[in-house]
């Protein structure tokens, strides 16, 4: 059946791609040429983005890229930190030193940013968190944040976990859970393992392991396979994204385990994060992902919305989270309340998965 969806899903894929094209020429044909910006019109902004190791990560840079563009009056100077914080900082000081107008940083981790932020701070340059935050001691050392609240996230998925369990009469004692960690002391990683603790101390749920996958599909298949074989009784795997999730869903068949919801029966439930991909998708239909909780990656309009707030004198919010969405297929739970609020789980089929990854390219499409 997946492999069915796939197929369908590329046809589509090519042809929304096709289509979109068509759309921009047309635009640009009937829209008056603007007079081309010269280099000194250019707002020059320096993205620090903390690497590639995930889908999430490759979408957040192309929404940055392709919402500051020359044609847009932007001039993007990208660095790419491959996971290192020094090549970050590193990165920050060149930027500082070409003079750029704006600095956005996607942090590796939440700690060890006081100096440098200091630094463009006396050279009066703004700089944007984005995606995960920054601990400082002083936080008017960066302007503003944009990102997600990813202890929400975790507050969502275990909400849906508490729920569906009490519709299957499944018994906290019962869970058996290990958490397949993201990049340690990154702000998605402290969120959504902060999250999933306190539901546990709550709930009177098991963890057995916590470790970090992170949040790549190698690792996460790695540390899932080693974890399955020194505890017997792993019936939830809280992976932490989704790339270490389809890592844990492979170490799970490998082992000889079936994957699904159905605990009672054997099966290991896996929960994860991002929801970014068609792939996540189908893993919720065909039951090898229980939950998502949705973090989007799409911050390179909701930056430039920031800019453009500081170019005309105002001032943004300290910090902007975005609103995002549950998917699960299991239908027990319709929605789930967290501090009072009421969250609506979108229930996702082969009826309506290829709709709901529609939307979210012409989302793309539309926010870039």
């Amino acid at each position: 059946m997946k492999s069915k969806w796939l197929v369908v899903l590329i046809l589509i894929i090519c042809t929304f791609s096709a289509v979109a094209c068509g759309l921009s020429e047309d635009k640009k044909e009937q829209e008056q040429a603007p007079e081309k910006s010269t280099e000194e019109d250019l707002i020059v902004i320096g993205f620090s983005q903390l690497g590639a190791e995930s889908d999430w990560r490759s979408e957040n840079t192309k929404s940055m890229q392709s919402t500051f563009t020359e044609e847009k009056g932007y001039k993007l100077l990208f660095e790419d930190g491959q996971q290192s914080q020094t090549n970050q900082i590193t990165a920050i000081r060149r930027f500082i030193q070409q003079d750029v107008d704006y600095i956005v940083l996607a942090p590796v981790t939440e700690d060890g940013w006081d100096t440098v932020l200091s630094e463009a701070k006396e050279a009066e340059i703004p700089v944007i968190i984005v995606d995960r935050m920054v601990n400082v001691a002083d936080d008017s050392l960066y302007t503003c944040f944009v990102g997600s609240d990813f202890e929400l996230e975790a507050r969502k998925v275990t909400e849906w976990l508490n729920d569906y369990c009490k519709s299957k009469d499944i018994a906290a004692d019962e869970l058996h859970i290990v958490n397949i960690q993201g990049t340690m002391g990154a702000s998605a990683q402290i969120g959504r393992t902060n999250g999933l603790r306190k539901a546990a101390s709550n709930y009177g749920w098991d963890i057995i392991a916590e470790e970090s996958g992170e949040f790549t599909q190698t690792k996460g298949r790695e540390v899932t396979n080693k974890l399955l074989r020194q505890y017997a009784d792993i019936n939830v795997v809280y992976c932490e994204n989704d790339n270490s999730a389809f890592g844990a869903i492979q170490a799970i068949k490998q082992s000889g385990k079936r994957v699904g919801s159905n605990i009672k029966d054997g099966e290991v439930m896996v929960i994860s994060f991002d929801g970014v991909n068609h792939e996540a998708l189908l893993d919720v239909v065909s039951n090898q992902i229980s939950c998502v909780a949705e973090c989007n990656p799409l911050h390179g309009p909701r930056v430039e919305a920031i800019i453009k707030t500081l170019e005309q004198g105002g001032m943004p919010d300290k910090k902007s989270y975005v609103d995002e969405k549950v998917y699960s297929a299991q239908d027990e739970v319709s929605a789930i309340m967290v501090n009072d609020k009421k969250y609506d789980i979108t229930i996702l089929s082969e009826d309506n998965v290829i709709d709901y990854y529609i939307e979210n390219q012409m989302k793309t499409q539309t926010e870039n």
